[in-house]
């Protein structure tokens, strides 16, 4: 299918400096930011270039700054004339496809977010929480460790990789188990929360209630969801699809290989870092990845963007 997928990452994409060179080389995107600061009260453009990191990282202060990072890169791509055909974005990251595909205004792209990561950083400091990704593990493991450990499945990235999520302790005895059980390696996350699981569930209740005020239009073009796999619809319920992705799993690879179903083979990653172009590759090497987060990556794109025109 012709024109590329606009692929949005999320939480953990993060790194001091992310989104600098746009702004600095065009006048809408400082205008972006300035605008987005003025709406939500917060400085954006000292957060994401100067941090310092552990302000950064923060959840409350994270997801609003990736989220206008990954605005700004779009809008950038929009500047050149490029637009997606087809959008998805990994948990955070959703919202970002969403506002791509029409779906939500600015003003209220920028609130949700800025709750979002609010109502996650207070639930996180209720119950401190980890994640641990289990690398190579056959599904019979994964559900062995989720039982024995009391943990959830926060995100199925690809066909190697899956998150799991829940308290310190529970994340803990996951390590200890995985390692009787023989799963060939585990990597623990640096996060503070149990994101995408019940223990998140007050934020998720919370969120419903601010979601209850807005209002969004048809998508434009596919949005395919982390919930479900598929495309929302414009019968489909968003408000609750949205409060329940915050308790729920991330199906990307699902999400993925739907979209390659669909017949969609060029997928762009638009945002800092290259974790989504990395976990494409994973899901089906035989499709075409790029990235656009800065002046280079961008030059690279637009090349590999006007020779597929040209064929």
């Amino acid at each position: 299918m012709e024109g590329w997928v606009f692929l949005f990452p999320g939480q953990g994409s993060q790194y001091v400096g992310m989104g600098r060179s746009f702004y600095e080389s065009y006048g809408e995107i400082e205008k972006l930011v300035e605008e987005a600061s003025h709406l939500t009260g917060v400085d954006i453009a000292k957060l994401c270039f100067e941090g310092p990191e552990e302000e950064l990282t923060l959840t409350k202060n994270v997801q609003l700054a990736i989220t206008v990072v990954n605005i700004s890169c779009l809008k950038v791509l929009e500047l050149h004339g490029v637009n997606p055909v087809a959008s998805a974005g990994h948990s955070l990251g959703e919202y970002s496809a969403l506002y791509a595909a029409g779906v939500m205004d600015l003003p209220t792209l920028l609130r949700l977010v800025y709750h979002r990561g609010r109502l996650m950083h207070e639930a996180a400091e209720r119950v401190r929480g980890s994640m641990l990704a289990l690398m190579y593990a056959t599904d019979d493991q994964i559900k062995h460790i989720c039982d024995v450990c009391e943990v959830e499945v926060a995100n199925i990235n690809s066909p190697e990789q899956v998150i799991v999520t829940g308290t310190i302790e529970g994340i803990q005895r996951a390590v200890e188990e995985s390692r009787k059980i023989g799963i060939r390696r585990t990597v623990l996350l640096n996060v503070s929360g149990a994101w995408h699981s019940k223990w998140m569930r007050n934020a998720s209740e919370e969120f419903g209630t601010i979601l209850e005020d807005c209002s969004f239009s048809r998508p434009l073009i596919p949005v395919v969801m982390n919930i479900n796999a598929r495309v929302l619809t414009e019968e489909d319920n968003l408000k609750e699809k949205l409060k329940n992705q915050i308790v729920s799993p991330v199906l990307w690879k699902q999400s993925i290989e739907y979209l390659i179903d669909l017949g969609y083979d060029k997928f762009v990653e638009v945002g800092p870092k290259r974790v989504l172009s990395g976990l494409v590759r994973k899901i089906n090497k035989n499709v075409q990845t790029a990235h656009v987060e800065d002046p280079s990556s961008l030059a690279s794109f637009l090349k590999a963007y006007n020779d597929a025109r040209e064929v």
